[in-house]
């Protein structure tokens, strides 16, 4: 059926009833970007045929897609609360500790050396270099260094997630665009935003889907912020970053590869991709979530009215104003997955009380359902032979944690975690289910650790909220040193004090070419 140069493809139930439609535009998309988001203009473009005018402006409006579309082109610096402006600033300062940390790490020299042989006039700079790359490949360079030490921020819910890994596609497009600092954190607030709300909305986990599939989505639509796209461009960019955004949950189950410390990068990736794409006209399949073969229905998995959401009312933390989830995760205060962190407090607790190490006979980990499923059951976690199934292994990680008194980036060396001592402890280590902390979660992130001494003795230490947690958040100073332990050996104390700075005065930026420019690394 057409109509003055509009298709209309219409989908119908077995009662033939309408399930689904999608007006497809004849004509260049510069003469009906008006009718977007506009009922009035939609019914009048169509006046003839009200019911086709009325048609249109419910597609128009009503789709996930140009939901979130209307959140990211109308979400301004302005209506950011003060809080959340300062605690981007501060998982900005987390992102670059935990990149430059990771510089020299292998699946990060394997993604940079590929990122550098390709230039652009207006590209990004990869991190710890001064090469410009193509967005799209800065972004996947740099996101892998941001997530491979699996020691950036954390938001827990019926999916998980890992929201700073977004800065990579933020930082790569804000570059390339030239945009400002107060631009930038604004795309960082509608990033958190779209990816923790729809790890609220709906866990795919469990469907054999990776929680990074949420992120193609996140990155593409700070991305069209950044590049000011309109409505129509901004759902075009949702439409083509979700039509190849799923990604298998095999790459955090049995033995682990690097593809589980990159897959984010590479949403990310397609993220800036799709909104470069959309920027010079590509369309892409609508509706993209309600699809007759949309996410809905091949991730299986409903989105519910998670559109709702993203307005200009409605408040995550209340009196904090729009896109204010970032408000709710949480930091990391040890280099480990995050189920792992009340884990590792406790046992460097218990371990405080132990004068002869060589009296501890067992270990017993009660723990709640997500953190047993995710690093706590696969046999492969009692013998890990990586880096990646070392620091998603609760044993192992509680372990050393008791035995070396700290978890940092040594405990994940391969001579540590394969030594014939470790391997023989952790037969002895348990892993438990508690139903009390599995109710809790995903507000606490409790785990319970007992240790069984030689003289009979038992010793026990439950954590609830572990250091970092949104509810017991690091002190600035501690999120400094944190970054300075991680970057002052990459780019020296004094480079690594200048970075502090300029993020501490992001929203004072011009762009962030200075700061880019700043984490140079001058190797010896």
């Amino acid at each position: 059926m057409y109509h003055r140069g509009f298709q209309l493809v219409l989908s119908c139930d077995a009662f033939g009833i309408f399930g689904a439609g999608v007006l497809q535009d004849d004509r260049s998309s510069s003469r009906w970007r008006d009718a977007i988001g506009s009922t009035r203009d939609a019914r009048a473009t169509l006046a003839p045929h009200r019911f086709l005018g009325t048609l249109q402006a419910q597609i128009m409006t009503t789709t996930l897609a140009h939901q979130l579309a209307a959140f990211a082109c109308s979400l301004r610096y302005e209506d950011l609360s003060q809080n959340v402006v300062h605690e981007v600033k501060r998982r900005l300062i987390d992102s670059l500790g935990c990149a430059l940390g990771a510089w020299n790490e292998e699946p990060c020299t394997i993604a940079r050396g590929l990122a550098t042989e390709f230039s652009a006039k207006k590209g990004a700079t990869v991190i710890g270099t001064t090469h410009k790359a193509p967005p799209d490949w800065a972004a996947f360079a740099n996101g892998c260094c941001i997530r491979y030490f699996d020691y950036n921020d954390t938001y827990l819910s019926k999916e998980p997630a890992h929201p700073s890994d977004n800065f990579s596609a933020v930082l790569a497009i804000g570059e390339a665009v030239g945009a400002s600092g107060k631009e930038i954190i604004t795309a960082v607030a509608i990033a958190y935003e779209v990816q923790c709300r729809f790890c609220d909305q709906a866990s795919i986990r469990a469907r054999g889907w990776d929680h990074v599939t949420y992120g193609a989505f996140s990155t593409a639509l700070a991305c069209a912020y950044l590049m000011k796209l309109d409505l129509e461009q901004t759902r075009h960019a949702v439409n083509i970053a979700g039509v190849n955004c799923g990604a298998f949950r095999q790459a955090r189950v049995g033995e682990l590869s690097h593809w589980k410390g990159v897959a984010f990068a590479n949403a990310a990736r397609h993220g800036v991709f799709a909104s470069m794409l959309a920027a010079r006209g590509m369309t892409g399949p609508a509706p993209i979530f309600e699809g007759q073969m949309g996410f809905e229905k091949e991730i299986g998995v409903s989105m519910g009215d998670v559109g709702s959401l993203f307005t200009k009312t409605a408040e995550a933390m209340p009196g904090e104003g729009p896109a204010s989830m970032i408000l709710k995760t949480s930091i990391k205060f040890w280099p480990a997955e995050y189920h792992s962190q009340s884990a590792i407090e406790a046992a460097l607790h218990l371990r405080n009380q132990i004068q002869d190490l060589s009296q501890v006979k067992t270990m017993v980990i009660e723990s709640h359902d997500a953190s047993v499923d995710i690093i706590g059951s696969e046999p492969e976690k009692w013998h890990p032979q990586s880096r990646e199934t070392a620091d998603h292994s609760l044993p192992y990680i509680t372990a050393v944690a008791l035995i070396d008194g700290e978890v940092t980036d040594k405990q994940f060396a391969p001579e540590r975690f394969t030594e014939s001592g470790i391997i023989e402890f952790l037969q002895g280590v348990k892993v438990e289910r508690n139903d009390e902390l599995s109710a809790m979660y995903a507000e606490a992130v409790a785990n319970i650790v007992h240790v069984k001494l030689a003289d009979g003795r038992t010793l026990t230490k439950r954590v609830d909220y572990p250091l970092g947690n949104a509810k017991n958040r690091l002190k600035d100073s501690e999120l400094e040193g944190k970054f300075f332990e991680l970057a002052a050996p990459k780019i020296t104390k004094d480079g690594a004090d200048k970075v502090v700075e300029q993020c501490w005065q992001l929203d004072q930026a011009s762009d962030v070419s200075k700061l880019n420019g700043s984490l140079e690394i001058k190797e010896k």
